[in-house]
């Protein structure tokens, strides 16, 4: 693990996810730790309309986070149109829109961290995990950049930017749990992991409550919000109780070098 932080503010955390859900799954015990230290955090969602279903939902999940309000983007998901409708699918928008619209957040929140999927798209390749990781990651170095887009507010460059992700090693049981569902399994080699984040107490209770907070998924049999409800909670906690990071970009942003994911 990295050294621990050094007293003083804890760094503020933006979470770049392309559904309601990836979150609460790939990073809610990060984002429940750094807010219950006093940071500020919040979440951008790329896919579904504020006037979905799954919009009330994201918000009860971000709620149980301390997350904030939910900052949706509004395109529609890859695999379901009508969840933005007169929107283009994620995968199908400009880059450059999607990049600037995910600056305009950068700028309005100030973190100093940002999180977002990998690039292989979190496990199963989903197209718009992959989309969001490549827009977040562009947006991530034009935020700081004085003349990308003026008008969503001054630059900021976030300190350090990380992908939530699976070593090898870590998705024994996972990868079982997908694979029962025809769900294809993509993991890294355990070296690519610079951020382990262990949960346990309250983080953890958390997280489960904001998993659960998404309750269309829940009730779904091959979702994994809906597997992991049909587990016995030792099963579902081992599961869950671990998140995985690789810290893929630095900037120079105030306060010095970030030297910790985890508060």
């Amino acid at each position: 693990m990295p050294p621990p932080q050094p007293a003083g503010p804890r760094p503020s955390l933006l979470g770049v996810f392309a559904h309601p859900d990836d979150e609460s799954l790939l990073a809610g015990g990060v984002l429940a730790q750094h807010a219950a230290s006093g940071a500020a955090t919040a979440v951008v969602t790329a896919t579904w309309s504020a006037d979905s279903h799954r919009a009330p939902e994201l918000a009860d999940a971000l709620a149980a986070l301390g997350a904030g309000e939910p900052r949706l983007l509004g395109f529609a998901d890859a695999r379901v149109p009508d969840s933005a409708p007169g929107r283009p699918r994620l995968c199908d928008a400009p880059i450059e829109e999607v990049v600037g619209l995910i600056v305009g957040h950068i700028r309005a929140v100030r973190p100093r961290i940002v999180v977002t999927h990998d690039a292989y798209g979190q496990l199963t390749g989903h197209p718009d995990h992959v989309r969001t990781h490549q827009a977040t990651v562009l947006a991530f170095h034009a935020a700081g950049l004085e003349f990308f887009r003026p008008q969503t507010g001054e630059p900021w460059q976030p300190e350090a930017l990380y992908a939530a992700t699976h070593p090898h090693s870590g998705v024994g049981e996972l990868a079982a749990l997908l694979e029962r569902v025809g769900k294809t399994v993509l993991s890294v080699p355990d070296e690519h992991v610079t951020a382990t984040i262990d949960l346990t107490g309250d983080p953890l209770e958390r997280k489960w409550a904001a998993i659960l907070a998404h309750r269309s998924e829940a009730a779904r049999e091959r979702a994994l919000p809906g597997i992991l409800a049909r587990l016995p909670a030792r099963a579902r906690e081992s599961v869950i109780a671990t998140e995985h990071f690789t810290r893929l970009g630095t900037g120079r942003g105030p306060g010095g070098r970030l030297r910790e994911l985890a508060v």
